[in-house]
Protein backbone atom coordinates (compact mmCIF):
# COMPACT_ATOMS: atom_id res chain seq x y z
CA UNK A 1 0.00 0.00 0.00
CA UNK A 2 1.30 3.68 -0.39
CA UNK A 3 2.67 5.80 2.11
CA UNK A 4 0.93 9.62 2.51
CA UNK A 5 2.09 11.92 4.40
CA UNK A 6 1.30 11.04 8.15
CA UNK A 7 -2.11 12.54 9.31
CA UNK A 8 -3.03 12.39 13.36
CA UNK A 9 -6.73 11.69 14.21
CA UNK A 10 -7.66 12.45 17.61
CA UNK A 11 -10.76 9.91 18.29
CA UNK A 12 -14.31 11.43 20.26
CA UNK A 13 -12.66 8.72 23.21
CA UNK A 14 -9.69 11.17 23.80
CA UNK A 15 -7.09 8.63 22.11
CA UNK A 16 -5.20 9.54 18.68
CA UNK A 17 -3.38 7.80 16.08
CA UNK A 18 -1.02 8.80 13.40
CA UNK A 19 -2.37 7.35 9.89
CA UNK A 20 0.09 7.03 6.71
CA UNK A 21 -1.57 3.90 5.21
CA UNK A 22 -5.01 3.29 3.60
CA UNK A 23 -4.75 -0.11 5.86
CA UNK A 24 -3.68 2.06 9.13
CA UNK A 25 -7.25 4.38 7.61
CA UNK A 26 -9.28 1.09 7.73
CA UNK A 27 -8.08 1.11 11.46
CA UNK A 28 -8.84 4.43 12.64
CA UNK A 29 -12.22 3.86 11.10
CA UNK A 30 -13.20 1.68 13.19
CA UNK A 31 -12.43 3.93 16.26
CA UNK A 32 -14.55 6.55 18.00
CA UNK A 33 -16.16 8.87 15.70
CA UNK A 34 -18.78 11.52 15.80
CA UNK A 35 -20.76 10.32 13.53
CA UNK A 36 -20.81 7.10 11.65
CA UNK A 37 -23.97 7.35 10.06
CA UNK A 38 -22.53 10.59 7.86
CA UNK A 39 -22.68 9.86 4.26
CA UNK A 40 -19.12 11.13 3.94
CA UNK A 41 -17.86 9.10 6.68
CA UNK A 42 -19.95 5.61 5.24
CA UNK A 43 -17.64 6.71 1.80
CA UNK A 44 -14.83 6.53 3.07
CA UNK A 45 -15.26 3.45 4.45
CA UNK A 46 -16.35 2.14 1.55
CA UNK A 47 -13.31 3.54 -0.52
CA UNK A 48 -10.95 2.56 2.34
CA UNK A 49 -11.93 -1.44 2.07
CA UNK A 50 -11.93 -0.81 -2.10
CA UNK A 51 -8.90 0.26 -2.15
CA UNK A 52 -7.54 -2.71 0.60
CA UNK A 53 -9.46 -5.47 -2.18
CA UNK A 54 -7.48 -3.22 -5.08
CA UNK A 55 -10.57 -1.76 -6.67
CA UNK A 56 -9.97 1.94 -5.69
CA UNK A 57 -6.66 3.64 -6.18
CA UNK A 58 -5.39 4.14 -2.28
CA UNK A 59 -4.66 8.13 -3.14
CA UNK A 60 -8.80 8.46 -3.35
CA UNK A 61 -9.60 6.14 -0.39
CA UNK A 62 -7.12 8.46 1.47
CA UNK A 63 -8.37 11.55 0.19
CA UNK A 64 -11.30 10.61 1.73
CA UNK A 65 -10.73 9.47 4.59
CA UNK A 66 -8.97 12.94 5.07
CA UNK A 67 -11.83 15.41 4.07
CA UNK A 68 -14.17 13.16 6.40
CA UNK A 69 -11.83 13.51 9.38
CA UNK A 70 -11.62 16.95 8.53
CA UNK A 71 -15.29 17.39 8.80
CA UNK A 72 -15.66 15.28 11.75
CA UNK A 73 -12.89 17.71 13.43
CA UNK A 74 -10.85 14.52 14.75
CA UNK A 75 -7.52 15.97 12.32
CA UNK A 76 -4.99 17.29 14.05
CA UNK A 77 -3.41 19.99 12.69
CA UNK A 78 0.18 19.28 11.17
CA UNK A 79 3.33 20.84 12.59
CA UNK A 80 5.54 22.13 10.13
CA UNK A 81 8.80 19.92 9.79
CA UNK A 82 11.94 21.39 11.62
CA UNK A 83 13.02 21.56 7.84
CA UNK A 84 10.58 23.93 7.05
CA UNK A 85 10.60 26.02 10.53
CA UNK A 86 14.30 26.44 9.08
CA UNK A 87 13.21 27.84 5.69
CA UNK A 88 10.79 30.23 7.05
CA UNK A 89 13.47 31.58 9.33
CA UNK A 90 15.66 32.10 6.64
CA UNK A 91 13.26 33.43 4.28
CA UNK A 92 11.97 36.40 6.76
CA UNK A 93 15.87 37.25 7.57
CA UNK A 94 16.44 37.92 3.59
CA UNK A 95 13.08 40.11 4.05
CA UNK A 96 14.62 42.64 6.21
CA UNK A 97 16.41 44.82 5.29
CA UNK A 98 20.13 45.25 6.96
CA UNK A 99 21.45 47.35 9.44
Amino acid sequence: MSRFLPLTIRFVSGGSMVVTTVAEAKKALAGAWKNKDAPDYLKAVRLVDDAIAGICRPAIAFAAFKKVATQQGLLKPAQPSAALTMLDDLSSRSKTPPG
